[in-house]
């Protein structure tokens, strides 16, 4: 497995494989676990060279103490990819990516103004800049992204059709633990108490689901997600949306399979979860 910090020296490795490779592409901030791995195995199966960043991506982030909490673990990291049989990884530092700060600013319209975009103003600007950036450094074929981060697959998708990049965008589903939770690098902030209790999401979400599909309107659904909550002060609950898997805008009924998403986003003491079920 090749390593590179700099820009210039992975440049230099990729250019003389990408005419005879096919490469793809992992976008990550660190801290993997296994939903991370399987995206590389996915990657390994479907491409010739399989390249992975770790890039905590300070543009991305708008509170200034969530990206503070945010776990880094460079060295488990490489073992892990190395273990799957990634082929390259890029770990920059953050001067490396941004000598001066950006002054682009991108805009993805509606996908803006709903849930995470809503609550966390800025934060696909911030996305969209680092995986632009990485997409013009890796020239990538295919790009592999996880399924928890619905809305970021969507802003990608955005990204990629708006600015013309010749790149197959992969969503891969959510990988789970045997008790629900999503896998999600934030996991590891949480006290195990609230490990336990973090199992609800799953529960919510499925609860929300049953409800739609015995033909309860969405607002019912959302309504009992939100009563699901009440009983325990240690949750938050952000938002609680049923939308469109494609667009992420609200919908009012279930529509054709695989089109309709059940979103939600929680605190758990100080940690932010979110979760989706698509169907």
């Amino acid at each position: 497995m090749n390593r590179f910090d700099t820009i210039a020296d992975l440049r230099r490795h990729l250019s003389s494989l990408r005419s005879t490779h096919k490469i793809g592409l992992i976008p990550t901030m660190g801290a993997l676990h296994e939903g991370h791995t399987k995206l590389v195995e996915r990657a390994k199966q479907e491409n010739d060279l399989v390249v992975s960043s770790l890039f905590v991506n300070p543009v991305q982030f708008n509170n200034a103490d969530d990206l503070a909490r945010y776990p880094r673990t460079l060295d488990d990291d490489y073992q892990k990819l190395e273990a799957v049989g990634c082929d390259v990884v890029f770990a920059p530092s953050v001067d490396e990516v941004y000598p001066e700060p950006p002054a682009i600013r991108l805009n993805f319209g509606e996908l803006e103004t709903q849930m995470e975009g809503a609550f966390r103003p800025g934060h696909f600007n911030g996305v969209g800049i680092v995986v632009g950036k990485l997409f013009n450094i890796v020239q990538p074929d295919r790009a592999y992204f996880g399924q928890k981060d619905l809305q970021q697959v969507a802003v990608i998708r955005r990204l990629i059709r708006d600015l013309n990049f010749p790149i197959e965008l992969v969503r891969c589903p959510t990988v789970r633990e045997i008790d629900g939770l999503a896998m999600s690098s934030r996991n590891r902030n949480l006290t195990p108490d609230e490990r336990q209790q973090a199992t609800r999401l799953f529960k919510a979400l499925t609860l929300a689901h049953d409800l739609l599909l015995e033909g309860q309107s969405t607002s019912q659904s959302k309504a009992a997600v939100k009563g699901f909550f009440n009983g325990n002060p240690n949750f938050r609950l952000e938002y609680v949306e049923v939308v469109n898997a494609d667009t992420m805008q609200p919908v009012n009924e279930v529509l054709a399979p695989g089109q309709t998403a059940i979103c939600l986003a929680a605190h758990l003491g100080n940690v932010r979860l979110i979760d989706n079920l698509v169907f």
